[in-house]
């Protein structure tokens, strides 16, 4: 029911068929204005898992009368691992943002083409007036820095160094 336990339900079973400690990720977006939603199910909220283009235009049709101050929302991550012993950790991480009315950018997959972060990377040469990019706008090393993927792995990191430390 969370994206935390889902996280831990795939590590879990590759610490299952392996023996070997396991990292596993869930994330998705949650919309505030939808109550979370599509949350878990974020890759099949139009009915099929991963059909990016379905997603966006159901996404986008039940959003379409809410103005922009109600168009609040957030990816979400939970990474985890999981050891031998048992062990299991999850942090999570969000990139918090607005929700576009149309798509933008040609980077990134899912629903970055709709979500304008409210965390700016600092573009070379330009000033406060630059125009606000969605994730999809943002370069791959740019996206990484504020994403919900990169804070939740960068905090599950020290355990990870410690899991797989000689003892």
């Amino acid at each position: 029911m969370t994206f935390a336990e889902n996280a831990l339900v795939k590590a879990r079973a590759l610490v299952t068929a392996t023996g070997l400690p396991a990292v596993a990720d869930d994330s998705g977006l949650a919309v505030d204005v939808l109550g979370g939603a599509p949350g878990i199910f974020s890759a099949r909220w139009a009915g099929r898992h991963g059909d990016d283009a379905a997603n966006l235009e159901l996404l986008l049709a039940q959003l379409r009368d809410v103005r922009a101050e109600h168009r609040r929302a957030r990816f979400v991550c939970a990474a985890a691992l999981v050891t031998p012993d048992g062990h299991e950790v999850v942090r999570t991480g969000e990139m918090r943002g607005t929700l576009l009315t149309a798509p933008r950018g040609e980077n990134g997959f899912g629903y970055d083409p709709v979500l304008e972060p409210d965390e700016q990377p600092a573009v070379a040469g330009a000033d406060a007036t630059a125009p606000r990019r969605s994730a999809a706008e943002l370069d791959p090393a740019e996206k990484n820095a504020i994403s919900h993927r990169g804070t939740a792995f960068r905090a599950l990191a020290p355990e990870i160094v410690s899991a797989l430390a000689p003892r």
